[in-house]
């Protein structure tokens, strides 16, 4: 699978605590759909929801590897989360300097961090 994102990482990353972004250790950069290109592999991709059934975690049904989730809040509208670990242009200097928001989705809490970061 190939995709194109435009990201500026130094406008913040997110990472949170709910059970599928703290499992898979997920740290991701929120774009609009107009700045992600799904470039092949649309076949390879599986979906799973849960909770609330709103989010769509995409999986490769071939490697298993998230990377991207699409998604509708209050906070961005429509968005895809695009999985920093996936991106094959960006460096550690970039990924060091990127702000990081923590969002508190374990306790359905998305306008405050959660007590404890350390972890995520």
């Amino acid at each position: 699978m190939r995709f194109e994102a435009d990201i500026d990482l130094a406008q913040g990353t997110i990472r949170c605590n709910c059970s599928i972004c703290a499992k898979t250790r997920l740290w991701s950069a929120v774009v609009q759909p107009s700045a992600f290109r799904l470039l092949a592999g649309h076949g390879a991709l599986q979906k799973y929801q849960f909770k609330r059934m709103v989010d769509q975690h995409m999986f490769c049904r071939h490697c298993g590897v998230r990377p991207f989730c699409i998604g509708d809040s209050p906070r961005w509208g429509a968005f895809y989360a695009v999985n920093l670990s996936c991106l094959d242009d960006v460096t550690a200097e970039e990924l060091i300097t990127a702000p990081i928001t923590y969002l508190d989705g374990k306790n359905d809490n998305w306008d405050a961090p959660p007590a404890e970061v350390r972890h995520l």
